[in-house]
Order: C-alpha cells, then structure tokens, then sequence
C-alpha cells in the first residue's frame, strides 16, 4: 500500500532524499517537500524532472513552512495527506516536526538527535533530553517515530545489531569508524551544515566503557584505520548520537565513535575555537550588533552543497564488533563504501548527503509495507536490520562484512 511521503528541509541530504523518494514512489506514493524557502524546494524538484526519477507518474509538490511551528507543520501533513514525515531539516527542528506527527498520526522519521540552538553537548544519554520523552505519547497515540535514520546514527545502528545477532552470543565493545576519503577542491568546507558539524565537536566527547559514562577532549585520542577500499586514515575519537543509544540498548560493551580528520581541517578549526568563533553565544559587535559568532562561520563558508560537483573520492563507515561466540574471542566489521562522484552522477549531491538520505527513504519503505511500522518510538537498532539492508543494497549502499575483523575474509551481508 503506498504510503504519501512529506520531506522537511531543502538542504543537500534533502535533495538526496527526495530523488530517492520519487525513485521508489510506487511505495512511497505522492512526494511532498517543504521548507522555509520555497525557491530551495521548488529547485530540488525540478533536479528529480531533470533525471526524470519518477518511477511512476504521481504528485511531486514543493511547500512553504516554518517547521518551528508545529501547527503548521501539522496543518501541512492533513493539507498534503502525508503519511509518513522524513525530517532532513535542522536538528532544531526535531520536536516540533514530532509533535506534529504525534498530533496528526503520521509517522515520523529524522536523521539525528534534537538540539537546541543555545546549548551544546547536553548531558549523555542525549535521547533522554528530548526524543524518549515523548516515547509514551507515541505508544499511546500508535505513532511510528524511527529515531536516527541516517547513515551515523542510522545505519551504523543497524550494523551494530546485525553483528551481535549474526556472529555473537555476548558482545563486547563497538567501534563505529566514519571515514571520508574524498577531495572537494575548497580550502575549508565542511561537508555538512558548518553549524551543525561544529556543534559536534566543540562539546565534550562523551563514550560509553566499563558500564559508565566517560568524556574526553576532542582531538585527544586519535588512531590509524585500516579499512576496505579507502586504506590507512587517521580518525579520532569523537562524541556522536548513536552512542546514546547503542550505549542504553548494549549497556554491556564499550560503545565509541571515531571520525576521520586531517591535519588541515584540525588547525582551522582550532584557530576559529580559539578565537572563540565557534561558540553558539551571541556577543555584540562595536557597532551594537548581536551575531552568534557560528551563525557568521557558517554565512561564510561554502553551502555544502556546492561541494558536490567536484567532489572525488570514496567514503568508509562501518563498525568494528567484538565479543564472545561459543565462548571464543570473535570480531566483525561491517560497513558500506561510498562514491562521491557516482552520487553526483545519480541524485546531484556528494557522498556523504547520499549517504545519510537514502537510509530515511529505506525506512519509509519499510513503514510503508508494515515491516518497521512499530506503532512506537525505536531507534534503529531495536529493529530487525534485514529488511533495512535489503532495500539499502538495491537503492544505492550495499552492506558487506569482513569476517574476522578488520582484514578478515570479505562478503556480502546476506552470503
């Protein structure tokens, strides 16, 4: 039965995510897409007629909403009949777009935690702050609300669960490695939106050990991946929003998360943190004018979609398990390798929009044939993984295993 989809946001992931949509809109029915600018919108669908991507005729519709108003955004999904929610805007948006969903029954689906636009790094596990507080709303009102459905957190999480159920009988530790290998040819850009990627790495690192939560400073403790495709890289243990989780649903293993960083990218950025112009705090220029030092960082960096015509190379992101099977010491690595110039060549964006877009569009398929349709609030590891890879392997990121670990035998998820 299809399932009309609404998208929120206009930005690179979105135009990722409406692609893959109108792809598969003889599941996901009509296509709706909305934003505070219409213009962005209307240019993301007109990127979908260009590749002629729809896979059957239907609606193709762009929107104008403010989604920090949650009874417009409520008042958009009765207007549009969405059934299912995929919101790609701004983390700030989270509990509004939520709420609306909860309000008018429609299921929702993100890609990353809720934040606040005047703090950072609140107190871990981060989904208890925001998301989880509305998981008995969900259950009582039978709304599906599928946290995390990006790549990291989204896929990552999926990983996670396929190791332990596959290959494990107690698990141990999980390392999640997110590798970007490419080139976009910019002196400084980040491939995300500049606000949000800071935001990540100005707090406090926090990760999961020995049952507790521990913290460290960014930069603090780094170490060479060997991995698939993309070889040696440097990455560096670093805070994200999948540890939340896997750390509360997995509270036996260590849980962690390394990202890689070139030396480039660490001098700029300490420079700009030094010089305070990473704070999400507002100050007052001489002039009397309040700006939040961040808010002009990101106005004068590259928007991260323009990065995508040149971009090279490949990305690496996977999870490194250990545990105990039949009472022996064993490790897994399960990961995805991405291109970026064969995301251009598809959907116009680089490889790292593609692949935190088509995991919510994976999602919503399966909301649509029922088989992640929980009625509930879950994150993506307390759902069965299978059916999410399977659909991931036919709509653009194929999921493989090496065996043993890290230079372990190579394979398809499913041989």
């Amino acid at each position: 039965m299809k399932k009309n989809a609404l998208i929120i946001g206009a930005g690179g992931v979105a135009q990722v995510v409406a692609h893959k949509c109108a792809q598969n809109n003889d599941v996901l029915g009509d296509i709706h897409i909305a934003s505070r600018t219409l213009s962005k919108c209307e240019a993301i669908l007109e990127s979908v007629r260009e590749k002629d991507a729809m896979k059957v005729e239907g609606v193709l519709e762009a929107h104008q909403v403010d989604a920090m108003d949650s009874s417009a955004v409520a008042d958009l999904i009765r207007k549009t009949g969405a059934q299912i929610v995929i919101n790609v805007g701004s983390a700030f948006v989270n509990m509004t777009v939520m709420d609306a969903c909860i309000e008018t029954g429609a299921a929702y689906i993100d890609t990353a935690i809720h934040e606040e636009p005047d703090k950072i790094c609140e107190t871990p596990p981060w989904y208890a702050n925001y998301e989880w507080k509305k998981r008995d709303r969900c259950a009582e009102k039978g709304v599906t609300a599928i946290l995390g459905a990006g790549f990291d957190p989204g896929v990552v999480n999926a990983f996670a669960r396929f190791a332990i159920d596959e290959y494990m009988d107690e698990v141990k530790s999980i390392d999640i490695v997110d590798i970007n290998a490419g080139s976009h040819g910019k002196y400084f850009a980040t491939n995300f939106d500049p606000e949000i990627n800071f935001r990540e790495f100005t707090g406090v690192v926090y990760y999961w050990e020995d049952g507790e939560w521990k913290e460290k400073k960014m930069f603090e403790t780094g170490r060479d991946w060997d991995l698939p495709v993309v070889g040696t890289c440097r990455a560096y243990q670093s805070g994200h929003d999948e540890v939340h989780s896997l750390a509360t649903n997995y509270p036996q293993a260590d849980v962690r998360f390394w990202m890689g960083f070139g030396d480039h990218y660490i001098n700029v950025f300490t420079v700009l943190q030094n010089l305070g112009l990473l704070s999400e705090q507002p100050v007052k220029t001489a002039e009397g004018l309040e700006v939040v030092p961040l808010k002009v960082v990101k106005a004068v960096l590259p928007d991260p979609s323009s990065l995508a015509p040149n971009y090279t190379g490949k990305t690496c992101i996977g999870d490194l398990v250990k545990g105990i099977k039949d009472s022996k010491e064993t490790e897994v690595f399960v990961y995805n390798v991405a291109d970026h110039k064969d995301a251009y060549n598809e959907v116009g964006s680089q490889g790292i929009s593609y692949t935190a877009g088509v995991p919510p569009v994976a999602a919503a398929m399966l909301v649509a044939s029922g088989e992640w349709d929980a009625k509930t609030m879950v994150n993506v590891e307390e759902l069965d993984p299978k059916p999410f890879f399977t659909i991931l392997d036919k709509i653009g990121l194929p999921t493989r295993v090496l065996e043993g670990g890290l230079g372990g035998k190579d394979k398809a998820w499913n041989e």
